[in-house]
């Protein structure tokens, strides 16, 4: 839990960046809860290296991410998924010739049947437009329809 007034996610002074060198120099981020924020920039600019750092996919080289209080600097992506931070890369990159209802449940196969049925009820309550479509192969959605499978 979080303090009144406290940001849900606070970066400080994060770097990180690949092999070739730095991408990320100090970078500091308040983000509120029911906050909603949007990073612009060029290509390569850093954009998908910062939500790769925040969602545990790139480690950072330095500084610090918290999450709710909780410091997350450098937690595997599958312990940040259980916090409720996930990654939904540009691409979709969803199992065009299976079903949607495959594809939600792709991420599911080692958690118990009941978590996952109630995690699909919940994504059928946000996305009311995909209740019809479980049956269809996701490659038939529009892209908008895709890339609610892939939230």
């Amino acid at each position: 839990m979080i303090a009144a007034g406290e940001p849900l996610l606070k970066v400080r002074g994060l770097t990180a960046g690949f092999d070739a060198g730095p991408v990320l120099f100090g970078i500091d981020l308040d983000v509120g809860p029911a906050e909603l924020i949007a990073l612009v920039g060029a290509n390569g600019a850093g954009k998908s290296t910062f939500l790769g750092v925040v969602s545990g996919l790139v480690r950072a080289s330095s500084g610090t991410i918290t999450l709710a209080g909780e410091d997350v600097t450098n937690v595997r992506p599958e312990a940040l998924v259980r916090k409720g931070v996930a990654h939904v890369p540009q691409g979709r990159r969803l199992f065009g010739t299976i079903s949607v209802e495959r594809n939600l449940l792709l991420g599911a196969y080692l958690r118990r049947d009941r978590e996952v049925s109630d995690d699909v009820a919940r994504v059928l309550d946000h996305f009311p437009a995909l209740k019809n479509k479980l049956p269809r192969d996701a490659g038939t959605l529009s892209g908008g329809e895709q890339q609610m499978v892939a939230i």
